[in-house]
């Protein structure tokens, strides 16, 4: 048998150390042991196809690994430089590789991955082949157990199969699993094509993968279907990202995978410093990893636009030392390179880069010569994770602040509503955020914030509004108007709204100067008319329009056609006074509501006082010969007519003292059937007005009393000695006088009173009646009474004088009997057909009763001694006398004069007919 490696030299040099160093075949043997259970276990496939890899590119054509199970055997074969004497030393030698420049394979100490599997390998070659036994090499060594089964290569013969050129034949230990082996190579086949490009197939039993590279893109052929990855090959590192996936977890590859963990969206095939078992990074790697490092951004622009993030590393511990380099290194190059897409124009720089926080392609066009380096890609997950390589987060209330001032068209203002308005409406930004959002506004102002702003509608008013040039009013240009900025605030401007905005008050309320500075105020008057066409114009009385003498006030104004001219003063319409008339051909041009409603009199207006009651305005300006007509008017109009009749009414109240008829104040006057009234007042002369009208303005129907200054008149008619007024109205008027609920400390005291008798004294020389007994002692025209029942002290008060009961000294004077009520049998008759009950004691009867005051002794027909209800009662022995007695005594007093016929007469029929 030929051996073309010089296996046989090898073998005697080996044998020979062994000899020569009995140490040596110890460690020869550990070290293969550590080799095959350490650091190349489970790397079978792996270093094969790196011999596979290394020799394809060696010869320069890439290469196909072959994978087949034969009589026990498992055989790796593949294309490629041929077996070479220096592979064959390698082969044999733990400690040394043939292995040339970039070469990661071509049989290194990485061959003893093969003892994991057999103690029989072979590698047959196209120049010659050499085969390993763990037997041979126990017989030549001498030794029994353990020996080093790849120090001592023999020749062999066998032949390559065709159509390759290198063959590794594995005889499998009985322990191992092949179909398990098939199994493990078609869990990394892929991987294996993907980091080794000069291997470009591997077949294996009933399975074939491929691997091609078109600009970049690798593209794996999978017995489950294509896998496409994207490149990006640098100086010594190959970048790969799975073109449709993402890598959340792998390996470094140098270029067959390592142990060390990487947490890179992207696959790192690099050449680095490894331990001898390929599964570790000796330090000093950085360089390679700083390089490696430098070429991720161009990986990263290789993706389209909208894919770039998914190579930002996520936030997140290391999962290695090499790992935490790497990751620091990236983020460092992604922060400093051009690689983040603008919203407009080249790459951006992460670093400085502003990514909207919130995801709107529409903003992003809108904006994206408005915000300087703004990112092309938006939202609050793109915001966190290019928040790692150092761009900006710009969250929309500083966007909002970024926008003052911006100089755009309505119609960009308009699109950028339209761009908020679907966040808004998912809640991905708050009203608040968007509230100082600028408004463009008809004027050509910008609002900050759509707050308070009017939206209008297409229609006239913009164009009279617009002639009317009232400044400061916040009108939304039209062709910025958007239902967003109603629900940040702005309202849909109806007129009311607009006659209600503050920069429109304003402008009529000096709408008066300006007309007297010169400007043209008819835009705003014929503006402002048209808006209170729609609504109401109330609160808007200064809007100046034009009068026979100028411009004036709206609520200064009359109307042409007005009734007012004709009961209003001359001196109302004189150059200064406090109206005018509105110009008729200007008035014509508007319907009288609203004029009237601005404030422009047509008729009495009513309004509320200071106590918030309602009042007849103007009553002052009437002339003193016109108030019939003007009472017609009042009572020709709901509103007046109940102002005027209301109870309390104030204007009723100034009608009555201030208004003329026939020259006299209402109040001097009586109605004509008003005849109670006689000799107080006189009856109105015949004014062709209502009597309800006459007594609405406070023309005489009753007596009455409701203030200071209805009294005071009533006191002075009753002292004025030329009017006969009679007794019953005498009487009458000091009852309603003591009934009235007033302030009398405000009102000096009568100096003359009117007496019972009709007398008019002095009043210091009365006093009241409270007692109706000491009316006998008291000569009537010094008495002063009011009707039975009404309130004596409150006259008393009012008139300034006393009571009579505190003024008169008076005693009874003549002897009586003392008389239980019982006991008088006309009394008892009388009590009994009255339903009257007896009170308790009796009478002191009188043949004749006298009272005796100041010395002089008096006759009179009942007295009560001590003045108090129950007291002492006297009376003479007469009908008159004992039904006074008994109808004080009983609290029956207004019933006396019936007790009395019932005891003149004690018939039934006295009381009933």
């Amino acid at each position: 048998m030929t051996d073309p490696f010089g296996t046989g030299a090898l073998r005697n040099s080996v044998l020979r150390a062994w000899q020569d160093s009995p140490t040596r075949f110890t460690e020869d043997t550990n070290a293969e042991q550590d080799l095959r259970v350490g650091g190349y276990r489970d790397r079978l496939f792996v270093e094969l196809a790196q011999n596979a890899a290394d020799a394809a590119a060696a010869a320069g054509t890439p290469g196909t690994l072959r994978v087949s199970l034969t009589d026990g055997e498992l055989r790796v074969a593949n294309t490629g430089a041929p077996l070479d004497a220096a592979g064959v030393a390698s082969l044999a030698s733990l400690r040394a590789s043939a292995k040339q420049g970039g070469a990661v394979g071509q049989f290194g100490v990485g061959f003893a991955a093969v003892l994991a599997v057999t103690s029989e390998p072979r590698v047959i070659s196209r120049t010659g082949g050499v085969a390993f036994s763990e037997t041979r090499t126990r017989e030549a060594a001498g030794r029994d157990g353990a020996v080093p089964v790849l120090r001592l290569p023999w020749p062999s013969d066998e032949d390559v199969p065709e159509g390759f050129d290198t063959e590794v034949r594995l005889p499998l230990r009985d322990d191992v699993d092949a179909a398990d082996l098939l199994a493990r190579l078609g869990d990394e086949a892929a991987d294996l094509l993907l980091s080794l490009h000069w291997l470009a197939r591997i077949e294996a039993p009933g399975a074939v993968w491929t691997r091609s590279e078109v600009d970049g893109v690798v593209e794996l052929g999978t017995p489950s279907g294509t896998v496409r990855w994207l490149t990006q090959a640098g100086e010594g590192a190959v970048w790969a990202k799975p073109v449709d996936g993402r890598l959340t977890e792998d390996v470094l590859h140098a270029p067959t995978p390592t142990d060390e963990r990487l947490s890179l969206p992207a696959r790192l095939i690099a050449t680095v410093p490894l331990e001898p078992s390929r599964r570790r990074v000796l330090p000093g790697a950085d360089a390679a990893l700083a390089a490696a490092a430098r070429e991720y951004p161009a990986l990263v622009r290789r993706l389209a636009p909208g894919d770039r993030l998914e190579l930002v590393p996520e936030a997140g511990f290391p999962l290695s030392e090499v790992d935490g380099t790497l990751r620091e290194l990236v983020s460092r190059q992604l922060a400093t390179q051009a690689w983040l897409p603008a919203a407009r124009g080249d790459d951006l720089v992460p670093s400085g880069a502003r990514v909207l926080s919130v995801e709107s392609p529409r903003l992003l066009e809108l904006l994206a010569d408005v915000v300087t380096g703004l990112a092309g890609i938006s939202g609050y997950e793109p915001a966190q994770v290019l928040a790692t390589v150092d761009a900006d987060r710009l969250d929309v209330s500083e966007l909002v602040d970024l926008l003052t001032g911006a100089d755009r068209g309505p119609e960009w203002w308009r699109a950028l509503y339209d761009a908020f308005l679907p966040l808004l409406d998912n809640h991905e930004v708050t009203a608040d955020e968007l509230g100082a959002l600028p408004v463009p506004l008809a004027d050509g102002r910008t609002l900050p914030g759509p707050r308070g702003a009017l939206l209008l509608g297409p229609s006239e008013l913009l164009d009279l509004l617009a002639d009317a040039d009232v400044g400061g009013l916040r009108l939304v240009h039209p062709d910025a108007a958007h239902p967003l900025l109603e629900r940040l605030g702005a309202k849909q401007a109806g007129a009311t709204d607009l006659l209600e905005a503050p920069a429109l008050r304003e402008a009529v309320e000096r709408s008066v100067t300006d007309a007297e500075s010169g400007l043209d105020t008819e835009p705003l008057a014929k503006a402002v008319l048209r808006l209170a066409s729609d609504t109401s114009g109330e609160g808007l009385g200064a809007l100046a329009l034009p009068s026979a003498d100028g411009w004036r006030r709206a609520d200064e104004l009359v109307l042409a056609t007005s009734p007012l001219r004709e009961v209003f003063d001359p001196e109302v319409f004189e150059e200064d006074g406090p109206f005018s008339v509105l110009d008729a051909e200007f008035a014509q041009q508007w319907p009288v509501r609203v004029l009237t409603e601005l404030g422009v009199l047509d008729e009495f207006l009513v309004v509320d006082n200071e106590d918030e009651r309602p009042e007849i305005r103007d009553l002052d300006l009437v002339a003193d010969d016109a108030w019939p007509r003007a009472l017609a008017l009042i009572a020709g109009q709901r509103e007046t007519w109940q102002a005027l009749t209301m109870r309390g009414s104030p204007s009723a109240a100034w009608l009555g003292r201030n208004a003329l008829l026939a020259g006299r104040a209402p109040a001097d006057w009586r109605l004509p059937d008003a005849e109670g009234l006689t000799g107080l007042y006189d009856p109105v002369p015949d004014v062709e007005v209502r009597a309800d009208v006459l007594a609405a303005a406070g023309v005489r129907s009753a007596l009455a009393v409701r203030t200071l200054d209805d009294a005071a008149d009533l006191l002075d008619r009753l002292g004025d000695p030329d009017r006969v007024v009679p007794p019953g109205l005498i009487l009458r008027a000091h009852a309603v006088l003591a009934a009235a609920d007033l302030e009398w400390s405000e009102l000096d005291a009568p100096e003359r009173v009117r007496t019972v008798d009709g007398s008019v004294v002095d009043a210091e020389r009365t006093a009241v009646l409270d007692q109706p007994w000491l009316g006998a002692v008291w000569a009537p025209e010094r008495l002063v009474a009011a009707s039975p029942g009404a309130d004596a002290a409150a006259l008393a008060e009012l008139l300034d004088i006393p009571l009579l009961s505190e003024h008169a000294d008076a005693r009874v004077s003549s002897e009586g009997e003392f008389v239980p009520w019982p006991e008088m049998t006309a009394l008892v008759l009388a009590a009994e057909l009255l339903d009257i009950s007896l009170p308790d004691g009796g009478l002191v009867v009188h043949d004749e009763l006298t009272v005796e005051m100041d010395g002089v002794k008096r006759a009179t027909p009942w007295w009560c001694e001590s003045g108090k209800f129950h007291g002492e009662h006297h009376a003479e022995d007469s009908p008159e006398g004992l039904a006074r007695a008994f109808a004080w005594a009983t609290g029956r007093w207004s019933e006396r004069h019936l007790v009395e016929a019932v005891l003149n007469d004690p018939a039934t029929t006295t009381f009933l007919l």
